[in-house]
């Protein structure tokens, strides 16, 4: 890397410019090429820009600063020559009025202290305030609303809990119900085996025992019903006999009646009884 004095090498506007730079100072040295040039240029051309501007609007506050003081100059020279009023002059409390007459102007930003000029921004202000107040309202609203729905939100929420809570009890009886019937179910099973188990091993004993089948459960529930078919059968029979024990007596007549229904009666009876008999 080859070092180079600036002024040697750099163009004159690039020189000139860090020259007003640096001042007294001596300029740094650096590899000359063509980015670095460049970039020295245009920083060069952008700080001239911006200088001038600088410059532009220092002559602009300073030529307002002249019209003010000039204007400040006229009105103190009127208020003095016309009304005889100095600064001097004022009382305490006047001249905290004036002051506060000039803080309220420069809060509102108005050019003088003149009506003309503190109506419109007073007006402004009362605009911006109505604006503000109603915005305000707007948002009170819906501030109102948003506090109603998350009431709304929360009982509804509370609702929803209870059911929660509700059907998590509801769902533990009901699972200690079907453990319950579970074990129970468990029981009956067992019991159903075991009563199983030993009607096997009866009926096993009546067959080696050669017992009557007559007198099995199932036959002398069939007997008994036709027990109770021959008793209704009886019945009418007997119905039957009835007129003949009021009868006027003619002993011959009613003793063959008599023995008629006897004979049927004791045919009834020998059937009943050879039904009961179960041997």
């Amino acid at each position: 890397m080859v070092d180079v004095v600036l002024f040697l090498t750099s163009p004159p506007q690039v020189n000139s410019w860090l020259g007003a730079v640096f001042g007294d100072q001596p300029v740094p040295q650096f590899e000359v090429n063509t980015r670095t040039v460049d970039v020295l240029y245009q920083l060069a051309r952008s700080s001239e820009a911006r200088c001038n501007d600088a410059a532009l609007l220092i002559e602009d506050y300073k030529q307002k600063a002249s019209e003010y003081q000039a204007d400040a100059a006229h009105l103190q020279d009127v208020l003095l020559h016309s009304v005889g009023l100095s600064e001097a002059s004022l009382s305490k409390q006047a001249a905290d009025y004036v002051s506060a007459l000039v803080d309220n102007a420069m809060v509102l930003g108005v050019r003088d202290t003149s009506l003309s000029s503190f109506m419109p921004a007073v007006n402004n202000l009362t605009s911006d305030l109505l604006e503000a107040e109603k915005s305000n309202r707007r948002l009170e609203r819906e501030l109102m609303a948003v506090r109603k729905r998350l009431g709304a939100t929360l009982v509804l929420r509370g609702e929803l809990q209870e059911n929660i809570d509700k059907t998590s009890r509801f769902q533990a009886a009901e699972a200690a119900k079907a453990e319950e019937r579970l074990l129970n179910m468990d029981f009956v099973t067992a019991k159903a085996r075991e009563l199983s188990n030993r009607l096997e091993r009866l009926e096993a004993q009546l067959v080696s025992r050669n017992m009557d089948k007559s007198v099995t459960h199932q036959a002398i529930v069939q007997l008994s019903e036709e027990v109770g078919a021959l008793k209704n059968e009886i019945i009418p029979l007997k119905k039957k006999l009835e007129p003949y024990m009021d009868l006027s007596p003619n002993p011959s007549l009613a003793q063959v009646k008599i023995e008629e229904a006897k004979r049927e009666l004791a045919v009834l009876d020998s059937k009943l009884e050879t039904k009961v008999d179960f041997k």
